[in-house]
């Protein structure tokens, strides 16, 4: 486990191991999500409509999409 240390400017180093995990170099953006006392840090997609493709499949039952159109006739 890598460990960091913040500095009188509130500034992070990411440990190196960390970066190349990540895939990340200088000058990339990073996503900060804080989530109660956890927070979390990941490289920004460079497009946010690839990163999310996909990401819902399976989440409602198979027909529902026909069926909500029909509904609306």
């Amino acid at each position: 486990m890598a460990e960091a240390t913040l500095s009188s400017k509130n500034q992070i180093v990411v440990p190196k191991d960390a970066r190349a995990a990540m895939g990340v170099k200088p000058g990339d953006k990073l996503l900060v999500v804080v989530h109660d006392n956890c927070v979390l840090i990941m490289p920004k997609p460079k497009s946010v409509a690839k990163a999310l493709r996909g990401s819902m499949r399976g989440v409602y039952p198979k027909d529902y999409l026909r069926k909500e159109r029909a509904s609306w006739d």
